[in-house]
């Protein structure tokens, strides 16, 4: 349990809070918290998927440039890859993840969102990479995530222009997957989850680990990882499971063990 940063478990579902008032801004404890939440919620064998979550008013509206604007060269070289490594401990983790995203996700908020398999946000989110405004560029991750995800010209727009961007160009672009009013946001996450909850864990890992693996690489190397994810799935109970279920009473009705 961190001060601000807690990973909190119920029906197979993990939630990973910020709670940093006001805005959930990512200094240094809290970019350090989120690692350790990640970490946990990967090793938790009891959490089967993930939502990341910043509570009813504020996603995270990005990083703490009070802390920041002290730092010198020297600091940011030492402190860019642990800021790095922290979000990026969200998007190993291997299971599916949500973001649930209500009002600001913005510089390091957007990037930990980005970080997510899927992204819910409210209707009147706001999410974006204004790093540029304050003379830097997204450091998070956010030019390599955000142009994988919405394509090189619109996440150019976005991070040249340093512009928010409504739920409705969200949607529009790729950029989130849902948007749902504010007050469903957490619950259509859970939801979203939940749906894992009593899944194939090693065959979603495997899914997860193909796509993000294969994305890096050209076609032939993609598709030799899919094969020995694929193949390597034979060897699991789940697989025994998740067949004989199908024949037996036909599909979606196996009961798996994660095994």
């Amino acid at each position: 349990m961190g001060e601000f940063v807690n990973l909190t478990v119920a029906d197979g579902v993990g939630t990973i809070r910020l709670d940093r008032p006001k805005m959930n801004a990512l200094n240094v404890q809290v970019q350090d918290e989120i690692h350790a939440a990640a970490i946990e919620a990967t090793a938790n064998d009891e959490v089967r998927a993930v939502v990341i979550y910043g509570g009813e008013r504020v996603f995270a509206a990005g990083a703490d440039i009070k802390e920041m604007a002290d730092m010198s060269y020297a600091d940011m070289v030492r402190r860019s890859g642990p800021l790095q490594a922290a979000l990026t401990a969200v998007a190993a983790i291997p299971k599916p993840t949500v973001a649930a995203i209500t009002g600001y996700a913005l510089g390091g908020g957007c990037e930990l969102a980005l970080c997510a398999d899927y992204r819910i946000a409210a209707d009147d989110a706001k999410l974006g990479q204004p790093e540029i405004l304050l003379g830097v560029i997204p450091g998070a991750g956010g030019t390599q995530r955000l142009s994988r995800l919405v394509g090189p010209s619109k996440a150019k727009d976005l991070i040249y222009t340093g512009r928010f961007v409504d739920a409705a160009e969200c949607l529009q672009i790729g950029l989130v997957d849902k948007v749902v009013p504010a007050a469903e946001v957490y619950p259509a996450a859970v939801a979203w989850a939940g749906q894992f909850s009593r899944g194939a864990s090693l065959a979603l890992r495997a899914a997860k680990e193909a796509i993000d693996n294969g994305l890096g690489v050209e076609l032939h190397t993609g598709l030799e990882i899919e094969r020995q994810q694929f193949a390597a799935l034979f060897a699991t109970e789940d697989r025994t499971i998740g067949m004989k279920s199908f024949v037996e009473n036909g599909p979606g009705k196996a009961e798996f063990k994660g095994i």
